[in-house]
């Protein structure tokens, strides 16, 4: 498994105004759009491409297009879509599915209640889009039923995580196939006794949606 902390100072700024709880939730939102648009560029650099023949208006050259089948984008719902956007800015071709997953608050893990996706994903790459790596449940979860349909390169964009939910999904994945790679804004200190992420953000959907 890889693990790519993207340091760069803008990505740095704007999660600095994401941490801070007098952050409203529009602006909030709108960070969260930017700093996906940001991460997903380092996510995609192995994205699969082929050659094409094309005629500028000086001459023929070849150039790049992104690969069939088309890249799947995974929302972990609820607060994964609040990163689709920033995603889909950056590949808007890409097709879009859903995993509507939820994490019992006492045990910490993670089961699926909702999905909408492919019934086969056979040689397309996955793109999982889930705002805190903390317990590592939540990924473990979306990695295994990825799997089982078939995807067989798979890079979870967070925005933060903490060292026991990475050492989790390297742990649970350590003797898979297939190729996975975590892209993360920032590697958090550890997790509080509730499995918050430290310092972290808060509860992400609710800061980009309000309590519900």
């Amino acid at each position: 498994m890889k693990v790519h902390v993207a340091d760069h100072p803008l990505i740095a700024h704007k999660l600095t105004v994401l941490r801070d709880e007098r952050t409203d939730s529009p602006t909030f939102r709108r960070l969260v759009e930017e700093l996906v648009t940001l991460l997903a560029y380092e996510a995609t650099r192995d994205v699969r491409t082929h050659v094409v023949a094309i005629t500028t208006p000086v001459t023929k050259t070849n150039g790049l297009k992104l690969a069939e089948p088309r890249p799947v984008v995974v929302p972990i719902l609820r607060a994964g879509l609040g990163m689709l956007e920033g995603m889909s800015k950056l590949i808007p071709t890409a097709e879009v599915g859903f995993l509507g997953m939820v994490r019992d608050e006492e045990t910490l893990q993670a089961s699926t209640y909702a999905n909408r996706l492919p019934d086969d994903l056979s040689g397309r790459q996955v793109f999982v889009l889930d705002p805190m790596l903390a317990t590592g449940g939540t990924l473990i979860a979306a990695f295994h039923y990825l799997i089982d349909l078939g995807a067989n390169d798979i890079t979870a964009i967070c925005i933060l995580s903490a060292p026991e939910g990475i050492a989790a999904v390297e742990k649970e994945f350590a003797a898979s196939a297939v190729p996975i790679t975590i892209v993360t804004g920032a590697l958090d200190e550890k997790l509080n006794e509730l499995g918050y992420i430290v310092p972290g953000l808060g509860d992400a959907g609710d800061r980009l949606y309000g309590v519900v």
